[in-house]
């Protein structure tokens, strides 16, 4: 059995919104990339037909299909032909410290830091201000749990990763779940090339727990200085190690 970390289709909302300009191939790439790097769709499940996602992207099958021979070139999903056939994810995430070698430059890493400790920060704030439906706190709640419940470090970095967005998307606000979405995909980078300590999970557990339980009771100020505490322990680790 697949140890998946899915979540309802609001995350699928938040991240696979329509695609502007004309860049669409390469943001298709993109975003289906982030899907898949970032948890909402684990390994071994399975891609929305083409249909489906052309229509969510608001851009042609051909481009769509472009996109997904791309994803599959890059080793991300394989193609299963036939009845119950589809594309499948095919993606183990990384343990934390195994990839020494930065994909990006530490400078850029950096200031994604510094980004995040403005966004995530708002977005906790903003979803605490919000009359949350029971769906909703149910979607927080559940995204919480998975992250206690993972099995590895590995499964624990996409889960973390989710309930960031779970949050973003309790916003309201398409750009500030961009801007949620480019950092934890930074942080993905950067948490690649450190070794992460069981007590640094531990502790951050809690804190995503008071985060949620700020939230859940409309306390936008401990929402907000919550998060704020929990970006600047994760900053000052990174900071350290990397």
């Amino acid at each position: 059995m697949t140890d998946t970390v899915a979540e309802p289709d609001v995350l699928v909302d938040a991240v696979l919104r329509p695609v502007r300009g004309h860049h669409a191939f390469e943001s298709c790439v993109e975003r289906l990339a982030t899907s898949i790097r970032l948890g909402i769709y684990a390994n071994g499940s399975t891609l929305p037909p083409e249909r489906e996602l052309a229509e969510r992207f608001g851009v042609s099958r051909a481009t769509l299909r472009d996109a997904i021979a791309a994803l599959r070139d890059a080793g991300l999903v394989t193609t299963r032909r036939g009845r119950g056939g589809g594309t499948v994810v095919d993606f183990t995430p990384r343990e934390p410290g195994s990839s020494p070698v930065l994909d990006r430059p530490r400078e850029q890493l950096l200031d994604a830091l510094d980004f995040r400790r403005i966004v995530e920060p708002g977005a906790a704030q903003a979803a605490a201000g919000k009359r949350l439906t029971e769906a909703q706190a149910t979607l927080l709640r559940t995204a919480l749990d998975k992250v206690d419940a993972a099995s590895s470090k590995a499964l624990h970095r996409q889960a973390d990763s989710m309930l960031h967005l779970a949050i973003a998307s309790l916003s309201g606000s398409p750009m500030l779940i961009d801007a949620v979405t480019d950092v934890q995909i930074c942080l993905h980078d950067m948490l690649d090339a450190i070794p992460v300590l069981d007590r640094n999970i531990n502790h951050s557990r809690r804190q995503h727990a008071a985060i949620v339980r700020a939230i859940l009771a409309g306390d936008g100020t401990k929402a907000r200085r919550t998060m704020e505490s929990h970006c600047d322990d994760t900053a000052a680790l990174l900071r350290g190690l990397m």
